[in-house]
């Protein structure tokens, strides 16, 4: 497996491998990352400096990504951003290895890294919680992502 920042040619299986996920977790619905307008287009998206998607290729196949970028309209606070892997790449370690990216790369920009996420996503819910990030009790602030019932943040 191989962990690398996103080209445009990933762009499309990117989109694949998030709809699959959120369908799975029928969360393919309006308040979440299902009607994000960027959802094609992260390659483009996450040109800023302070913003970088990677993705886990195997055999020429997306089977994993995740992003860092800006929270907007929260000072020095990031967001791990469509971090989503298909079931055959869950289990194998490889979300710790691209959270230990992402962290680090958020470490140069941020202070803090909030995400939100869904309470049916259990495992993904516990992962969260062993790599240090805190339960909130409501989002940090009002995101497009209404549809969202669990908000997370990490001191960074």
């Amino acid at each position: 497996m191989l962990i690398r920042e996103i080209e445009k040619k990933d762009n499309e299986q990117v989109e694949t491998l998030i709809r699959t996920c959120l369908i799975e977790f029928g969360a393919d619905k309006p308040g979440c990352a299902w009607t994000d307008p960027d959802l094609g287009r992260f390659y483009e998206i996450y040109q800023d400096k302070k913003s970088k998607y990677w993705v886990v290729e195997e055999e020429g196949k997306i089977i994993a990504g995740c992003g860092i970028g800006p929270l907007n309209g929260a000072e020095n606070v990031c967001e791990l951003q469509k971090m989503y892997s298909y079931k055959e790449a869950r289990g194998t370690g490889i979300a710790k290895d691209l959270l230990g990216l992402a962290l680090d790369f958020a470490k140069k920009y941020y202070d803090k890294c909030y995400l939100e996420t869904f309470s049916n996503m259990t495992a993904a819910n516990k992962f969260y919680v062993k790599n240090g990030f805190k339960k909130l009790e409501k989002p940090l602030i009002e995101t497009d992502h209404y549809a969202c019932d669990v908000w997370y943040i990490k001191e960074l």
